[in-house]
């Protein structure tokens, strides 16, 4: 039977280390996914929910966005996945007398762990002016709380409404049309955060901010590249196609500071191989120093237009625009320079060359580890060019592949969550629903919170996610939360933005993705667009967690019905009552989902979006080619004494979400405040194992920002570089530090210096 959530905080700042893994999922990933799942669902619960996990005819895994095999096995989930449904699929309950319990100063000083442990929320809850608890709310009372605070606005500018990766098609279009009907452009979203410096640099070069790959490109490709990203926590169940492609004779350099379990080796809990030995993933591994890829990538292309033969000369001149002036950029790159930037030896570059010289088809994949950096956009412009010399986009087996994080980030985007919406996307909107939408720009998360901050906006709506965690420099953006009038959060567990809260804040529970979802027409499902651009449905089976829940496209219709009030002529309370109606209007306002309904009954398995460079080698940039680019180098420069900190995910995490204390591939057990650092920067900094630290970021403000009470472990990251895990070290990310171009946050190289700490 499930157990009951824990009391009390558990102890996070003594941590036990043990020697790493390096091999990742096998026997041990089944038994703590078992565990996890019935802990918090039970026994007969957790084989009726995890069986359901990414079939056809159930609900998409509210985890990563990972695409789907169109042949499945019955556990077509991974053990973060699971972890994921156990959470909403929980039995525990957060009621009002939970409320009555725990005023909100106490949830202010409990960890994220603790709060998202509690359960489920089962009733709208207010906090009022003043307040010290949230109480029970109705629905109505709610919706006019909005209401009235958006009606007291000077403008509709002084709202936010944000958007995390899990709110579905339907839901994410029926927001945007709501927050474009008030007058705003404000729609910050979790892309922001994580992969708009792709979305950034792909659209410039190749005229789409997706990635140009389906899954079976991989399986035909003979090398793939994964740069900066961990797919053994973050998103495991790529580690079954890095398999099948190493069956079908590809070759994998692995590109990261860290040497990760997963890369390593692959124990597929699905096949007796797989258990007893595994599949040896990564064929090269380069250790590269943190922020070094894009010195990397140039000096690759440098080298393939020195070798005989290596450019597709037919495809640089009939497909793209801009090869001269990029070519006189990359012969000029330097080994010396290189080597710096990396910490790489010569050898392992000119081994790298080696395999990409041999390779037709190649892929690259990427994660944070690229999209984080001051210079991350630069950074993929170069990748795109090393693609595009050889001919390796828009050939099957090849392409670009930035693996999106969670669920349904990229449909979000689709659907027109975009501060900087495309003019045609806007004259759709207006033609469809006979409305003037904003056409000036909006804010994203960075600027939203300085919105809020200097008192320019004053109501902050989020659909889904955990804000106030999420988000750089926990102190200025707790601070500019506070400063808001009203907060409203749409979730299905507590987290720590329900503890930081404007003068007034609304908690609005809403149905997860595996639970029934009932309105006026019968039966309803939603659908999500994967990492590759495939959209298929979603279809619940539990039973709600409470009688009390509303949906995501039912809390945005009654909402909009509420605030627009009369003067609004969209048909909202059809739009709830029946979500092929949306469908409908989606197929009228975006390219690809012509006949939406048709199509997503047709393929339960999922359709393909169209992408022009993959499927036409067409690409709609505004050359008509695709570009390659001559940015220059950069790199981070560390002073004397200091390290450059990444911030990254636990294995018992997902984003925000904790779902335990371990970090099992790591060798990290009950504890989250560690910082990994090379053992040779420890000797030269004094750091000894197990000793304490506190880790101080430095920034051009001359701000001391502190993440107090760290453990040494002695790691074998790349020279210079450490790395530990966020939320707990957003604290050290400068509001201000931000990628050129994307304006994500810069948490892959914040240059910190280790004080000694008081626990010592």
């Amino acid at each position: 039977m499930a157990s009951k959530p824990p009391k009390g905080d558990p102890v996070q700042d003594a941590p036990q280390v043990a020697e790493a893994q390096h091999a990742a999922a096998g026997l041990p990933a089944i038994g703590h996914t078992l565990r996890m799942a019935q802990q918090q669902m039970g026994v007969r619960r957790t084989a009726l929910t995890l069986l359901r996990v990414n079939q056809k005819d159930g609900f998409d895994c509210p985890g990563c966005a990972w695409p789907e095999p169109d042949h499945r096995h019955k556990a077509e989930f991974c053990e973060n996945g699971a972890k994921a449904v156990a959470e909403e699929a929980t039995l525990r309950r957060v009621t009002p007398d939970f409320f009555t319990a725990h005023p909100v100063a106490d949830l202010a000083t409990r960890s994220g762990y603790w709060l998202g442990q509690q359960g489920r929320l089962t009733h709208p809850m207010y906090l009022p002016e003043g307040g010290e608890r949230y109480e029970p709310v109705s629905w109505e009372r709610a919706f006019d709380i909005v209401a009235e605070e958006i009606a007291a606005l000077d403008s509709p500018d002084e709202s936010v409404f944000y958007t995390s990766g899990r709110t579905s098609n339907e839901a994410a279009f029926l927001y945007q049309l709501f927050a474009r009907e008030l007058g705003t452009n404000n729609l910050p979203d979790c892309s922001n955060m994580c992969h708009e410096s792709s979305g950034s640099a792909l659209t410039e070069t190749i005229g789409i901010g997706k990635g140009s790959v389906l899954l079976e490109d991989l399986y035909k490709s003979d090398l793939i590249i994964v740069a900066g990203q961990n797919p053994g926590t973050n998103h495991p169940r790529m580690l079954s196609a890095l398999e099948k492609a190493k069956n079908n004779g590809a070759k994998i350099i692995t590109v990261n500071p860290l040497p990760e379990a997963g890369l390593e080796r692959f124990k597929n809990p699905q096949t007796p191989q797989g258990m007893l030995k595994g599949t040896a993933l990564t064929d090269l591994f380069l250790q590269i120093r943190l922020g070094g890829d894009q010195a990397l990538f140039r000096l690759l292309n440098k080298l393939i237009l020195e070798t005989e033969g290596a450019v597709d000369k037919e495809f640089v001149r009939e497909h793209t625009h801009g090869y001269e002036e990029f070519a006189d950029a990359a012969r000029a790159a330097d080994w010396d320079d290189t080597l710096t930037a990396t910490g790489l030896e010569r050898d392992r570059i000119e081994e790298a060359l080696r395999m990409i010289l041999a390779s037709k088809r190649t892929v690259v994949c990427w994660a944070m580890g690229l999209t984080q950096h001051k210079h991350a956009v630069p950074t993929i412009r170069e990748v795109v060019n090393f693609l595009l010399l050889r001919g390796n986009i828009g050939r099957p087996g090849a392409g670009v592949c930035p693996v999106r994080g969670h669920s349904n980030v990229q449909g979000d985007r689709t659907m027109g969550i975009f501060e900087r919406p495309a003019p045609a996307f806007l004259d759709a909107l207006e033609k469809e629903f006979g409305f003037a939408p904003p056409r000036h720009h909006g804010l994203d998360v960075v600027r939203a919170i300085r919105a809020l901050r200097d008192g320019e906006a004053k109501v902050f709506f989020a659909m889904g996610g955990n804000f106030v965690a999420a988000s750089p420099d926990t102190e200025v953006t707790e601070a500019a939360m506070r400063k808001a009038r009203l907060t409203v959060h749409v979730s299905t567990k507590l987290n720590r933005s329900h503890a930081v809260t404007g003068a007034r804040a609304l908690i609005l529970p809403t149905l997860g993705r595996t639970e029934r979802d009932l309105q006026g027409s019968g039966e309803q499902f939603v659908t999500v667009e994967d990492s590759m651009g495939m959209v298929h449905a979603s279809r619940g089976r539990l039973e709600p967690a409470g009688k009390h829940l509303l949906s995501e496209p039912a809390i945005v219709c009654r909402l909009a019905r509420r605030v627009l009030g009369s003067a609004s002529h969209t048909p909202w309370e059809e739009f709830e009552k029946d979500y092929a109606t949306v469908r409908d209007r989606i197929a009228r306002v975006i390219p690809g989902f012509e006949d939406f309904n048709t199509k997503v009954a047709a393929h339960p398995g999922g359709f393909a979006l169209p992408h022009a460079p993959r499927d036409e080698r067409r690409f709609p940039t505004a050359t008509g080619k695709a570009n390659f680019t001559a940015s220059p180098i950069e790199y981070p420069k560390l002073p004397q004494g200091r390290l450059l900190l990444q911030t990254l995910r636990s294995h018992d995490q997902y984003n925000t979400t904790i779902y335990g204390l371990d970090d099992r591939y790591r060798g990290i057990k009950n504890g989250r405040r560690v910082v990994l650092v090379n053992p040779q920067d420890a000797a030269d900094l004094g750091l000894a194992e197990g000793t304490y630290a506190d880790l101080v970021s430095e920034w051009q403000d001359g701000i001391e920002r502190r993440a107090p009470g760290f453990r040494i472990v002695h790691y074998p990251t790349a020279r210079g570089c450490a790395a530990a895990y966020y939320p707990e070290t957003n604290v050290l990310v400068p509001l201000d530090a931000t990628a050129d171009t994307s304006n994500t946050p810069a948490s892959k190289s914040v240059v910190v210096r280790l004080e000694q700490s008081a626990l010592d």
